[in-house]
């Protein structure tokens, strides 16, 4: 199969351009900048930003089906730039698409399109868990707006899914893990409120399992088509336990300080105005955003996923923490 990764060059599309030759498939991604590690794998890589209608159709050429990963993830920029990357650039490809024939689409989303401030999500499924109607940050709006077209965009000529993994982290991590390590050396990471939230989050291998089974189902009229799948480890913890669990095995200090909600939610409204009057590009410490999101209750149920292409995790989070920590390990100097 001759698929196209959009946004390979990152963490989760290196996995997933990985995996897909490791099946023995040709594997093209479009992504800004050239990538020594993709060239190294092999991976024929385009160059141009999603809403390049020229370098879309350059990188669809020939694809049999696409799993769009790109996006613009910051916890901080314009309106302008996550509504070009995330919404247009979504649309581009669709459109691309259609126009090439090509009938088969994977949506990377985020469970952040059903965020509702501080309302906690306890087991809650794609079909009670309705889109968050207010937003306070662009990313999880913009995410929400892409994946409503890309839901919308499914017929029978292409068949679209949206997969929601939730927090991924695993070796190879250029997100999550290292800003926990340096908030965590720096002395600046605490926990809004107790840090008992309980909270999903996936392994890496087991978001790449759920791209490729969801590819894999995916047709014209198909169980999972036109549908999104909370995705994650099925084993919602204390957020406190999956941070500190992921500080262990980097070999940094445990973190038991506390912030109350209140006091970082003003900070993180602070810092926005603050940011927004001097123009800064930089992502501030603290948002209202990262506010909710951290003292939340927030898990889900996954059994949609498992019905409709077999999504069952295979690694566990305590799997995933000795594999994260012997790959940390090894690449100490």
């Amino acid at each position: 199969m001759k698929v196209l990764v959009t946004g390979g060059s990152g963490f989760l599309g290196q996995a997933l351009c990985r995996a897909l030759l490791a099946r023995g498939d040709n594997v093209t991604s479009l992504q800004r900048h050239h990538s020594p590690a993709l060239e190294q794998m092999g991976v024929r890589q385009v160059l141009g930003a999603l809403d390049d209608v020229a370098a879309v159709d350059q990188a669809l050429s020939g694809m049999d089906a696409v799993l769009h990963n790109a996006a613009k993830a910051s916890g901080w920029g314009s309106w302008q730039d996550f509504f070009r990357t995330n919404v247009l650039g979504t649309r581009v490809l669709l459109q691309a698409c259609r126009k090439q024939g090509i009938q088969r689409f994977v949506y990377t989303s985020t469970p952040s399109v059903v965020h509702q401030g501080r309302h906690p999500v306890a087991g809650g499924n794609e079909t009670d868990t309705p889109y968050a109607s207010t937003f306070t940050a662009h990313y999880p709006h913009t995410k929400m707006l892409a994946e409503r077209e890309v839901l919308a965009a499914n017929d029978a000529q292409l068949a679209t899914v949206a997969l929601r993994p939730r927090l991924i982290w695993g070796p190879g991590d250029t997100q999550l893990l290292p800003r926990l390590v340096a908030r965590a050396k720096a002395g600046r990471l605490r926990f809004v409120g107790s840090g008992n939230n309980r909270m999903d989050c996936t392994y890496i291998d087991n978001v790449v399992q759920a791209h490729l089974q969801a590819l894999a189902a995916l047709q014209p009229g198909s169980a999972c088509a036109g549908n999104a799948y909370f995705i994650s480890n099925n084993e919602p913890r204390p957020l406190r336990t999956i941070v500190n669990g992921l500080l262990a095995a980097a070999d940094v200090p445990v973190v038991e300080k506390t912030l109350p909600f209140a006091l970082a939610y003003a900070a993180g409204a602070a810092c926005e105005s603050l940011w927004r009057l001097l123009r800064l590009s930089s992502e501030p410490p603290m948002t209202r955003f990262m506010a909710e999101q951290l003292s939340t209750e927030h898990w889900y149920d996954c059994s949609g996923a498992e019905r409709d292409f077999g999504y069952l995790p295979q690694v566990s989070l305590d799997e995933g923490l000795q594999r994260l920590r012997a790959s940390l390990s090894e690449h100490t100097p």
